[in-house]
């Protein structure tokens, strides 16, 4: 993905040009943010994004400025082309640095890809959440599972690097339709995914019918398994995943989030989960009493010991282990090698 490690400079625009009230949707909630952004706002964003850079000995560093939250090309085209036209200086000091924008599948169209990438966009992010129509209209949406397959065709062939975003958990959703919803994004060949587990957000007209009991809540527990099998699959197409669950929030932390999958450490309770099942697959008819050494990818250490060291207790009490160290070496990301201590 061509964006996988540039450094991101956030700016947030909650809500900025949606006209559709998603069920779960209260976006200053979900991102911190109340206040409209200004042109005047995102240079300075650019300019203190630099002298960190700089103070940081990263000058060089290819860096990217995202706008996050609202749906960017539902904005006027003037309003666009402002907030794009600020970010131009920053692009100057660094001819690898670039955009990335969040929008919806039915406000993209070929002028408009063309246009962004005209401006130094890179990237676009395509809100699907689902590809089942029922879960879509339940969800009040206002958009089809086909403008999601229309506008990632037309990101795509403009040249730009295409993320979608996936929601599990949703009114009418199933564990079956989140797997079709998987394939059928994998089948669009995106550069990228995101996914995030329904979480039950104050002022939402999800919170109301949650409280009413017309939409029972997706819990942790039950998100973290599907998104463990989520990842299998786009593991095994290819398509990283790039984000898993709400980015935690003071807000959201503080009660903002009613019910539903939220937690500050959701994507490690899921990498937790895969590494743990990958571990009882490869230690089952370990002698007990044995010494194990578990190998894993580089910085992949804490996803295998779990939350808390949850997986390391439980491994060593369900295999009856006499030790296990986990070390981390060059090997491909989320598979592990297991070895028994003489």
């Amino acid at each position: 993905m061509s964006s996988a490690r540039r450094r991101i400079i956030p700016v947030f625009i909650p809500n900025l040009g949606c006209e559709h009230e998603c069920v779960f949707c209260d976006q200053r909630l979900i991102s911190g943010e109340r206040e409209p952004v200004t042109p005047e706002d995102v240079s300075n964003v650019c300019s203190e994004a630099l002298i960190a850079l700089a103070d940081a000995g990263e000058s060089s560093a290819a860096a990217e400025v995202a706008f996050y939250g609202g749906s960017f090309t539902a904005l006027s085209e003037r309003r666009q082309n402002e907030l794009l036209e600020a970010v131009q200086p920053f692009l100057k000091h660094n001819a690898r640095n670039s955009i990335r924008i969040s929008t919806r599948p039915d406000c993209m169209d070929r002028q408009a890809a063309l246009r962004l990438k005209s401006f130094g966009v890179g990237t676009v992010e395509l809100g699907a959440q689902s590809m089942c129509g029922d879960v879509l209209a339940l969800s009040k949406r206002g958009h089809t599972a086909g403008d999601v397959a229309r506008a990632s065709g037309i990101i795509k062939s403009a040249g730009l690097c295409l993320i979608l975003q996936m929601m599990t958990g949703l009114p009418g959703d199933s564990r079956e339709k989140s797997l079709y919803t998987a394939k059928h994004i994998i089948g669009l060949k995106p550069d990228g995914v995101r996914i995030y587990p329904a979480v039950v957000v104050r002022g939402t007209r999800l919170f109301e019918m949650w409280r009413d009991g017309s939409y029972a809540e997706h819990t942790v527990e039950e998100a973290v398994g599907l998104c463990a099998e989520l990842c299998a699959l786009f593991d095994e197409a290819g398509i990283p995943v790039i984000r898993l669950g709400l980015n935690p929030t003071d807000t959201l932390s503080a009660g903002g989030a009613a019910a539903g999958a939220y937690h500050p450490a959701f994507g490690e309770l899921v990498y937790s989960k895969i590494y743990f099942e990958k571990a009882v697959s490869a230690l089952t008819g370990v002698r007990p009493g044995s010494g194990v050494v578990i190998t894993v990818a580089r910085g992949r250490v804490s996803k295998m010991a779990g939350h808390r060291r949850g997986n390391i207790h439980a491994l060593i009490e369900k295999f009856s282990l006499g030790s296990l160290k986990i070390v981390e070496s060059d090997i491909v990301s989320c598979e592990i090698k297991i070895e028994i201590e003489a």
